[in-house]
């Protein structure tokens, strides 16, 4: 509720399959949640690349005619979300690089957040960048580390980058799948008619009948080819710190995170949340789609009717990837209506997964109690997001983010609740069975130290009203 809550991406890649295109096709529609703004798919047969990128959504740019264009057995898709400074076509993915050692192909997710250092280092030196995106960077490393080995570039270029991040690197006869040391970003293997699939979630094999083989580990390189499937750590360094929001709101109820499922996890967290945080209230109602696992599992444990009390526009992408505030405000009016004759008359408990700027949950607050609701008590499935993320979610400054400003009392009044609670940092951890997350958003324990100077920077803009 009042998120625009970046994951980024999402990454399908192909290898050794026939018809690679076409399985892409459906790969990436299944992961069209974690990014609605662009999307692209690039091949390559004999030796030739082939790519087809657009703004918009998978079905809006590819057809059964361009599919047929996309020849060869291997392949790399990517669907995007844009920031508002980052919309350009320049920066859809996937790119195709042409370089004398042979060309390649490659698509991104996160945020390397040494980016400007290392671009500014290569533009002193000469390169020339046509957009601002961590895969061209990339591309630049390599090339400027390459002899005739391109796995040794590619390894020295993942060392010289810091952040969270995964990547997809296509050759003429060899994909590379890559994800970051501190595993911020997900990133499993697939098998398929005697090829192998890479997705950023499980839920894209589940569309294509795949199976699951395993995630990929922290610092590990995957590289495909003819000769099977060779695994390369490029650091030593490997943490699992995955982000808590891939749990709480990125991912599909469907996919499996580092062996634990999605819905599974969120209907635990209401559960868990229904014992913290009692409400005194008659029906409990889930704000559509990624806390509805939560909702259930607080009705469940409060003994109360779950009820749809909350209608979603099937036709309205998700609010939070909305890139610009004023469409993204004008889509909140448009996304959710309420069932009157459900709510009139009754204290609602309203379940959601987190609350960034407020003004969505103030909208849906105000919706309810228009439509009779005697009372309205939120619950929030996370703990209180309070600090920025520099891992490509999309809320990077504390101006930003509510709960960074307003203790939890004011938060309530300012979102028009009569009474707000969060989960316990306690219980999170309990339900993944987890010892390492990212929850830098709730603490602000960033797991790499490169984050450190940008916090005190952020926290010495803050006035002391702010604070408060």
């Amino acid at each position: 509720m009042g998120k625009k809550i970046k994951e980024a991406c999402g990454l399908f890649g192909i290898y050794n399959i026939k018809g690679a295109a076409e399985i892409m096709y459906y790969g990436l529609y299944a992961l069209q949640h974690r990014g609605q703004e662009a999307c692209g798919m690039a091949t390559v047969a004999a030796g030739k690349f082939k790519i087809i990128k657009g703004n918009g959504l998978i079905i809006e740019n590819f057809t059964e005619t361009n599919l047929g264009l996309l020849t060869g057995k291997n392949g790399i898709g990517h669907v995007k979300y844009e920031k508002a400074n980052n919309s350009e076509a320049s920066n859809i993915q996937p790119f195709v690089f042409k370089h004398r050692c042979g060309d390649f192909a490659i698509a991104h997710n996160g945020s390397i957040v040494n980016f400007r250092e290392v671009r500014g280092n290569l533009e002193n030196s000469g390169r020339l960048f046509q957009s601002d995106s961590d895969a061209e960077l990339l591309a630049h490393l390599v090339v400027n580390n390459l002899s005739d080995d391109f796995l040794s570039a590619l390894i020295a270029s993942l060392q010289q980058i810091e952040g969270a991040f995964a990547f997809l690197i296509m050759t003429a006869d060899k994909i590379y799948a890559i994800r970051d040391k501190h595993g911020l970003r997900p990133l499993s293997l697939g098998q398929l008619n005697g090829g192998y699939v890479i997705a950023s979630e499980t839920c894209a094999f589940n569309v294509i009948g795949a199976a699951f083989v395993r995630d990929l580990i922290p610092g590990e390189i995957l590289v495909f080819s003819s000769e099977g499937i060779e695994s390369v750590k490029y650091s030593s360094f490997s943490h699992h710190y995955l982000c808590a929001m891939e749990y709480a709101y990125f991912a599909r109820p469907d996919s499996n995170l580092e062996g634990l499922n999605v819905h599974t996890f969120r209907r635990n967290s209401g559960k868990a949340l229904a014992l913290e945080h009692p409400a005194p209230g008659d029906i409990v109602v889930g704000v559509p789609d990624s806390s509805l696992s939560a909702a259930m599992g607080y009705a469940e444990a409060a003994g109360l009717p779950y009820e749809t009390g909350l209608i979603k526009n099937r036709y309205i992408g998700r609010t939070f990837i909305q890139p610009v505030r004023k469409t993204r405000e004008k889509a909140v009016k448009l996304k959710l209506s309420t069932i009157a004759s459900v709510v009139k008359g009754k204290r609602v408990i309203l379940v959601d997964d987190s609350i960034v700027r407020g003004t969505t949950c103030k909208r849906i607050v105000g919706l309810l109690k228009d439509a009779g609701a005697t009372e309205v008590h939120v619950r929030i499935a996370t703990p209180q997001i309070t600090y920025p993320c520099f891992y490509g979610v999309d809320f990077t400054t504390y101006e930003e983010i509510i709960g960074a400003t307003k203790t939890q009392e004011r938060i309530k009044t300012a979102i028009g609740a009569d009474s707000l609670e969060y989960l316990s940092m306690r219980s999170f951890y309990q339900i993944t069975g987890r010892k390492e997350l990212c929850d830098a958003c709730f603490t602000g324990k960033y797991p790499t130290n490169i984050y450190q100077a940008l916090k005190e920077a952020n926290k010495k803009e803050k006035t002391d009203e702010q604070c408060i």
